[in-house]
């Protein structure tokens, strides 16, 4: 690569290299994944749990320290609240997305290993090549002549 100067080409030549590209790429598919297990959690998870506990919405279970106060329909000063339930569904969302991303990864894992087994069986069947037909007509000729 061509060493060029000054803060541009030196900006140039770190965003050329292939670890930012592939750190760039990591990032977008890390977002991209974030979005899908954000919507399964969202969408398909804590409904089905809020079904099963009985319809409660644990994302509004508020503690109110101060209320509002109103002047006929106007509010003139807001409440002071504790969001304890959004709390609680941000940490019960973050446990279930670590545990879809321990399940993928595991998955990943476990299909990494197999296909290094795989590939380690065909090294080793390369290396220790099975005798042909004649080798082993030859070997049980011998072992008659020898009898």
């Amino acid at each position: 690569m061509k060493k060029t100067r000054g803060f541009f080409g030196e900006f140039k030549e770190f965003i050329m290299r292939g670890n930012v590209i592939d750190m760039a790429i990591g990032v977008v598919i890390a977002t991209a994944f974030g979005k899908i297990t954000t919507s399964l959690v969202d969408n398909i998870i804590m409904p089905f749990i809020g079904w099963i506990i009985g319809d409660f919405d644990l994302a509004k279970f508020d503690v109110t320290l101060v209320p509002a106060v109103m002047d006929g329909d106007v509010e003139v000063k807001a409440a002071v609240v504790l969001g304890i339930g959004t709390l609680l569904t941000t940490i019960i969302n973050f446990l279930i997305i670590g545990f879809i991303v321990f399940l993928i990864v595991k998955g990943i894992n476990k299909m990494r290993e197999k296909a290094e087994a795989r590939k380690k069986q065909e090294e080793q069947a390369e290396e220790d090549p099975k005798p042909t037909t004649e080798q082993l007509l030859e070997e049980i000729l011998e072992e008659l002549k020898k009898k």
